[in-house]
C-alpha cells in the first residue's frame, strides 16, 4: 500500500532570511519584487501573516497602515533551498520530490516502521523542521493529492488512515484540490462550498459543468488516477576509490596510488568546471585499520601536479604497516571554476596569481591554516574595526586601502593597558611596563590623535605613538584622554616588525 507524505514551509522565504539574520525571527517583515513597475510583495513571515498581510499586496498599501514595516528583496534561489531539503529528507526516505515553490511530498512507503510507526515518523520530521526554524505543516495520505489537501487546508489529525482519504476531503474547500481560480470561482458561486457537496455526482454532470479537471483532481485525491513522483536525485560524492592487486607497503606505491585518484577525480572536476577545496585520502589497510591525510587549498583547484605536491608533503606520516589494499580519494568541498580565473587580489598576470596561490597552499598544509592571515580593509578610524578578516583569497576589497601613517605588522584585537613614566604631559613615555617587563624608550615619534567614532560610541579620543626600546623593539602605544582634566590611561595596541 503506497502512502506520501506531504510538507508545506508556510514562510519559507522568509524563514530562509531569519535564519541568515536571527534577529528578524520575532519582526514582521515582508519580502518583496518588482511586477508591472510596482513593489509587489512575494512572501511573508509568520508575524507579519497573523497582522493580516497576505502575499500579492502592494507594498505601498500595507506600508500606509503598518509604515514600521521591514521589506527586503525576494531572493529568487528559493528553488535550491528546497532541493537542499529534499536531499535532506533522504535520512527518512529514498525518494523525495519538490512540491511546488514551497512544498516536498515524500514516498514513505515501507519507511515508517523504522521509527516505530507513522505517527512517531511524522513527528520527527516536523519537530526536527521546526527546530531548525521552519514554520512547517504535514499531512499523511495514501495520495500525494490528499497529503498535499490536508497540509494546507486540513484541521483534523494529519496522519489519515488507509483508505480514510475520501472522508477527510469531504469537509476541506475546492482551492484542496488545486483547481484554477476560475472553477474554484464557479463551484463557490453554486454554493459547493465543500468538496463532499460535489464529489458523489456524476462523472457526466461534473466533466459537463466544470469541465474536465474537477474530475482529474478528484480522481487523485481519491487513488483512482495515479500521480507521479519525481524525486530529486542527490549530488554524486566526488569520491574516486583504487584497490589494489597487491598490498602497497612502498612510498612509491603510495604516490603512484595518489597520482591515479588525482587524474580521475580531476577529469570530472574539468567537466563540471569545479576545482576541490578540500581533498582527504583514506588508505585501507590489509589489517582492517585505517589511514587518513587530508588536504586544503586557498582556491579552487584542479591542478593534478600541484595537489601532488601538497599530498606529497605527508605521505610520510602513512603507516602502511602490512599493506594497503584500497585507497579512496574524496573531495568533500568543492567550489566552481572556470577554464582561467583572472584575479587573485591585485597581482597583474595570471601566473603570478597562480604562483602565490600555490605558495599558500604549500605554507597552509605545513604550517597549518592558522598560519595565514589576509585581511581587507573597513571604512573605520578606529585601528581595531580598519580591518576585517577574510579567508577568501577571490574576494575584493570594497574600500581602497586609506593612506594612513606607518601601522603596525600585528595589532593587538584589543588594547593591552601599561603602566608608563611621562616626564612631561604630552609627551611620549619614557619607560613603560608591559607583561612584567620594563622597556626603557629610546625613540619616539608622535603623537598621531585618532578621534572616537562618535555615531558608534561616546568616549575619550587617543594619541598614538610609535615608540623603540633599548632591545630594538618597535612598539605602538596610545594615551586615552587629556592629562588635567584626568589621570589618563596608557595602552600598547601592536607590534611593528
Amino acid at each position: 500500500m503506497k502512502r506520501y507524505m506531504a510538507v508545506w514551509f508556510r514562510h519559507l522565504a522568509a524563514d530562509r532570511l531569519a535564519l541568515r539574520y536571527p534577529g528578524l525571527r520575532q519582526q514582521p517583515f515582508v519580502l518583496v519584487a518588482r511586477e508591472r513597475g510596482r513593489v509587489v510583495i512575494r512572501a511573508v513571515s509568520r508575524e507579519a501573516g497573523r497582522l493580516g498581510i497576505l502575499p500579492g499586496t502592494v507594498l505601498a498599501d500595507v506600508r500606509a497602515v503598518y509604515p514600521d514595516l521591514l521589506f527586503y528583496e525576494e531572493d529568487p534561489s528559493q528553488e535550491k533551498l528546497l532541493a537542499s531539503l529534499a536531499v535532506w529528507c533522504d535520512r527518512f526516505t529514498p525518494i523525495t520530490g519538490v512540491d511546488g515553490p514551497d512544498g516536498l511530498i515524500l514516498d514513505i512507503s515501507g519507511c515508517t516502521h523504522l521509527w516505530g510507526g507513522e505517527e512517531t515518523y511524522f513527528e520527527n520530521i516536523v519537530t526536527r523542521l521546526q527546530s531548525g526554524g521552519y514554520h512547517v505543516r504535514a499531512a499523511i495520505a495514501d495520495t500525494m493529492a490528499a497529503a498535499w489537501a490536508v497540509a494546507r487546508y486540513g484541521s483534523t489529525h494529519p496522519v489519515i488512515a488507509q483508505g480514510g482519504q475520501a472522508a477527510v476531503m469531504r469537509y476541506l474547500p475546492p482551492e484542496a484540490l488545486r483547481l484554477e481560480p476560475a472553477v474554484v470561482d464557479r463551484l463557490r458561486k453554486l454554493g459547493l462550498t465543500q468538496i463532499g457537496l460535489f464529489m458523489d455526482m456524476p462523472p457526466a454532470v461534473l466533466r459537463r459543468r466544470f469541465g474536465l479537471q474537477v474530475q482529474e483532481c478528484l480522481g487523485k485525491v481519491l487513488g483512482h488516477l495515479p500521480e507521479l513522483l519525481v524525486p530529486v536525485q542527490p549530488p554524486v560524492p566526488y569520491l574516486e576509490r583504487l584497490p589494489c592487486f597487491d598490498p602497497i607497503r612502498t612510498a612509491p606505491g603510495i604516490e603512484l596510488a595518489i597520482r591515479q585518484l588525482l587524474a580521475m577525480i580531476c577529469q570530472r572536476l574539468q567537466q563540471e568546471e569545479k576545482g576541490l577545496r578540500k581533498a582527504r585520502l583514506v588508505c585501507y589497510r590489509t589489517d582492517g585499520q585505517q589511514q587518513q591525510i587530508a588536504i586544503g587549498t586557498n582556491s579552487p583547484v584542479r591542478n593534478q601536479e600541484h595537489l601532488f605536491r601538497l599530498f606529497e608533503l605527508k605521505i610520510e606520516t602513512i603507516e602502511p604497516d602490512l599493506g594497503i589494499e584500497l585507497f579512496v580519494l574524496e573531495a568533500p568541498v568543492v567550489e566552481g571554476l572556470t577554464t582561467q580565473q583572472e584575479r587573485l587580489w591585485d597581482l597583474d598576470t595570471c601566473g603570478k596569481k597562480e604562483a602565490v596561490t600555490k605558495l599558500l597552499d604549500r605554507l597552509e598544509n605545513r604550517l597549518g591554516a592558522a598560519a595565514i592571515h589576509r585581511y581587507l580593509p573597513e571604512e573605520h578610524h578606529w585601528p581595531e574595526r580598519s580591518i576585517r578578516q577574510t579567508t577568501d583569497i577571490q574576494e575584493a576589497a570594497a574600500v581602497a586601502w586609506p593612506e594612513y601613517p606607518m601601522r603596525p605588522v600585528s595589532l593587538l584585537g584589543a588594547p593591552v593597558r601599561i603602566e608608563v613614566s611621562v616626564p612631561i604631559p604630552d609627551y611620549p613615555p619614557i619607560l613603560f611596563i608591559h607583561k612584567g617587563n620594563i622597556h626603557k624608550v629610546v625613540k619616539a615619534d608622535g603623537p598621531e590623535r585618532i578621534e572616537r567614532e562618535w555615531w558608534i560610541e561616546k568616549g575619550l579620543q587617543r594619541d598614538y605613538y610609535q615608540v623603540e626600546d633599548e632591545a630594538g623593539g618597535r612598539y605602538w602605544l596610545f594615551r586615552s584622554g587629556h592629562y588635567g582634566e584626568h589621570k589618563p590611561e596608557w595602552f600598547i595596541h601592536g607590534y611593528f616588525a
